[in-house]
């Protein structure tokens, strides 16, 4: 995890942290993996399971409420897969960990 911040690493390494990862980051993983951006040690759908169930992450699947608050956010970020992640912590509550600067201008609570 060298990419990641103190704060972020201290975060995830808390055994006490549920981490659950949304299925529009393993979308997006998978997406890259394809196009050439993103070079992974296996397949993808090999890689992203296995760091999902090696690190005991939780999947969160993408519902009509997410789709639905996405689609109704103010165009702050263009990235519609961010915008979903955006959608998934306000309806669930819960904190994004992410170094993207504009993520942090909608109300969601963001870790990094």
């Amino acid at each position: 995890m060298p990419k990641l911040s103190a704060e972020c690493r201290r975060v995830l390494s808390d055994g006490t942290n549920e981490i659950i990862v949304s299925v529009a980051s393993s979308y997006e993983i998978v997406y890259k993996a394809g196009q050439g951006r993103l070079t992974l040690p296996e397949s993808p759908e090999t890689y992203v399971r296995s760091r999902m169930a090696a690190n005991g992450f939780t999947s969160l699947p993408i519902e009509l409420s997410h789709a639905l608050r996405a689609g109704a956010l103010p165009r702050i970020h263009g990235d519609p897969f961010d915008r979903i992640l955006v959608a998934q912590a306000q309806v669930e509550g819960l904190p994004i960990v992410t170094a993207d600067p504009v993520i942090a201008r909608y109300d969601v609570e963001t870790i990094w």
